[in-house]
């Protein structure tokens, strides 16, 4: 298959960031830059009189959103799109909006390469109509949710997108068994496999239904239906193990409400 030139428009609101763009793209074949915008209202005005193939769009500007500009152009004529974020939970939400990929920022070289070949396999390939036509589900969706004309969602989280070696996937939050601290990042652990996301604990804690997963420590969030047995260690410290035999730290503010949800209040934790 022979490679088209592509008409790409950089859309952001830091120069420092479209600038990276502009010399990652020269290093592409077969690029022409479009345009270049510096924030939501002139990204609309861009898209419409430039008709571009490709966006590479900020989520976070003045003036309109990211989402807000796909809601004004209309998602059947909107261009395939990589959406940038410098925070990992709008990454999320762009993940769900169905964009064919997006860049965290700071983002490297091959990041960079891996979604850009996404997209021109997206245009080489026509499926800018599947595209389209998952922006405008999601939000027709949303517009009905706000007028009322749908029941609203629950808001926590059912998917995560996580990027190793220069692919994104998503895992399930229902197949997630426990989720802990690694620095600056989080590890995701499902059965034998984990995966490192750049995100804080606070942030996932908040967004995970509390029915399902509790913070037991300052470092580990745990899927209740997996635990196994709650354990009282030498010092007076506990350990929570997970069927499979993962064990975790339990801080002691903590073991009350977790005895009551596994119906040990009262019962002294076994050694």
């Amino acid at each position: 298959m022979s490679t088209r030139s592509l008409r790409v428009l950089i859309v952001d609101d830091e120069a420092l960031a479209r600038q990276r763009l502009l010399d990652l793209l020269g290093q592409q074949p077969a690029v022409e830059i479009a345009g270049v915008a510096d924030n939501g209202n002139a990204a609309v005005e861009a898209i419409r009189t430039l008709a571009p193939d490709l966006v590479f769009l900020d989520i976070q500007m003045p003036g309109r959103t990211g989402l807000e500009v796909v809601r004004e152009i209309g998602a059947g004529h909107m261009p395939v799109t990589i959406f940038c974020t410098a925070y990992d939970r709008y990454a999320l939400d762009a993940f769900d909006v169905a964009a064919v990929d997006y860049l965290v920022k700071p983002f490297d070289d091959e990041r960079f390469e891996t979604a850009f070949a996404r997209a021109r396999r997206a245009i080489e390939l026509a499926e800018i109509g599947e595209l389209s036509s998952r922006l405008k589900a999601l939000l027709d969706g949303r517009a009905a949710r706000a007028a009322g004309d749908a029941p609203p969602a629950t808001g926590f989280l059912e998917r995560i997108a996580v990027e190793s070696r220069g692919q994104v996937r998503v895992v399930a939050v229902a197949e997630i068994d426990a989720i802990t601290a690694s620095g600056p990042y989080v590890e995701l652990h499902a059965g034998e496999k984990s995966w490192l996301v750049r995100e804080r604990m606070q942030v996932l804690e908040e967004r995970l239904d509390p029915a399902r997963f509790a913070r037991v420590h300052r470092s580990a969030i745990v899927r209740l239906e997996r635990i196994e047995a709650l354990l009282r260690e030498a010092g007076g410290d506990y350990t929570l193990r997970l069927k499979g035999g993962r064990q975790l730290p339990v801080s002691r503010s903590r073991i009350e409400a977790l005895q009551r949800w596994m119906g040990l209040a009262g019962v002294r934790p076994s050694s």
